[in-house]
């Protein structure tokens, strides 16, 4: 048997399976994929923030079928970002924390250094910047890495484009993809999506979606301080620029869409909103502090999305689906815990005629942790070589998201194809070093451009 005849993408215990009591074969090369003895999911995290170190610690602790999983490589463009994770990883994992100094990579390559810490099957961790998303993933691919990517996926129109591409390459290979949209591994929003699609709120005639909160992570951001590179500044505040994150509407407001569409069953095919700037004082990031969306979808039903950053305003995070049949809660408040229910009537005061969890009789079943389940499905998906690829959804999601934030900064109807098609708004991410300039310039005071709808009507700065 050749080391070429064995797929370096089929499942670890097939591979394992197939070589079990082969002492026929002791002379002969096994491929590098895993020891007979050790079947240990190995991962690299690239972007060591909040939420990729969220997602390593999910990641290292699924469960005990799927396990076990170690951390082994770590990349960031930033030392403190790095260390401040690693301390906070190994705290929390201890041996499944095995990350020595060499391991541990600073700089726009070390992206390619932490995956070639990884064997053939092993799992990549994607939690920069999307604007990055293509480039790690390009390499993810040509090494043979099933990828965990968090949403959105991408901030503009040629990323999308590119992803899509990319994907292609990935699902001849077999990899397994996980995207960061738990919603849609929810076990409350997974039932309520089967009762919707089996008939129990009718057709569907609206949803509505709400995030409106406090200014949230880097959304608002003060001029650059003196001395610190420009790129890395906007890498450091990435939510505030759009050719990074696609800005506080992308990262943010995405969950909510997702899960909405998802009821749906459809994406929507055009969008229209507004939004504005308010008090904004010394701020210069690039955002709206406020959106209302109208999406259309292609049977003409709508989704409403209100967005809002504001201090001091009412706070709402939750979405909302009426049927013909009754009313469902997808989610909230406080979002990403789904509550979900089914109403009689067209609201929330109406009769319950279904609620997750509730049994007649039984203990109320508590809704799992989606930011876990989705970790565990991956895994699932991996040891037993199942089909699992979430990087079009995710694209689908980011344009579809997209296409709302354009619409409001330009003033214009935006249809999913204009969005899918539109122009790049970082090129060249995939050549950048830490001395490059960054894609977007600041003017003499220090600002950088904002939206301007009606007057800028077909890029959104």
């Amino acid at each position: 048997m050749s080391k070429e005849s064995i797929s370096t993408t089929a499942s670890r215990r097939e591979v394992l399976k197939g070589f079990a009591g082969a002492g026929a074969l002791a002379g002969v090369a096994l491929p590098h994929v895993h020891s007979q003895v050790d079947d240990t999911v190995r991962i690299a995290l690239v972007g060591c923030g909040g939420r990729g170190t969220g997602a390593a610690h999910n990641a290292l602790q699924v469960s005990a079928a799927n396990a076990p999983t170690k951390l082994v490589a770590m990349a960031d463009v930033y030392q403190s970002k790095l260390d401040r994770s690693y301390a906070g990883l190994k705290a929390k994992n201890k041996d499944k924390v095995d990350v020595p100094a060499e391991r541990r990579h600073v700089g726009f390559d070390g992206y390619k250094r932490a995956m070639d810490a990884l064997n053939p099957g092993d799992i990549a961790i994607f939690t920069t910047p999307c604007a990055f998303r293509w480039v790690h993933y390009a390499q993810a691919i040509e090494k043979g890495l099933n990828v965990f990517m968090e949403k959105p996926v991408t901030p503009d129109g040629y990323s999308s484009r590119k992803m899509l591409e990319l994907n292609e390459q990935a699902k001849k290979k077999k990899l397994k993809v996980g995207v960061g949209l738990m919603c849609r591994h929810s076990q409350a929003r997974r039932e309520l999506y089967s009762r919707i699609q089996d008939g129990e709120l009718g057709d569907l005639l609206l949803l509505r979606a709400y995030r409106m909160q406090q200014p949230v992570a880097s959304c608002f951001s003060g001029k650059k301080p003196a001395g610190e590179s420009e790129l890395l500044y906007q890498i450091r505040r990435f939510h505030s620029f759009l050719w990074l994150s696609g800005g506080s509407y992308s990262d943010f407001f995405i969950h909510n869409i997702d899960e909405c569409c998802w009821m749906k069953d459809a994406w929507p095919v055009k969008a229209q909103g507004q939004g504005g700037r308010h008090y904004r004082g010394e701020n210069i990031d690039q955002n709206f502090d406020n959106y209302t969306v109208e999406y259309t979808f292609a049977d003409e039903t709508k989704l409403y999305l209100h967005g809002r950053n504001m201090p001091g305003c009412q706070g709402e995070f939750t979405s909302h689906a009426h049927g013909t049949k009754g009313y469902a809660l997808i989610s909230g408040p406080g979002g990403h815990r789904s509550q979900a229910r089914i109403h009689k009537g067209q609201g929330p005061d109406s009769d319950v005629s279904w609620m997750f969890g509730r049994r007649e009789g039984g203990r109320r079943i508590t809704e799992s942790n989606p930011y876990q389940d989705e970790w565990d499905h991956l895994l699932e998906a991996i040891r037993n070589d199942k089909e699992y690829n979430e990087c079009e959804r995710g694209v689908a999601a980011s344009v579809v998201t997209s296409m709302g934030r354009m619409a409001c900064h330009t003033g214009q109807t935006i249809t999913y194809d204009q969005m899918l098609n539109a122009d790049h708004f970082g090129p060249g991410a995939d050549k950048l070093t830490l001395d490059s300039e960054s894609p977007l310039k600041p003017n003499t005071e220090g600002t950088y451009a904002i939206p301007e709808p009606g007057v800028k009507k077909n890029r959104e700065y």
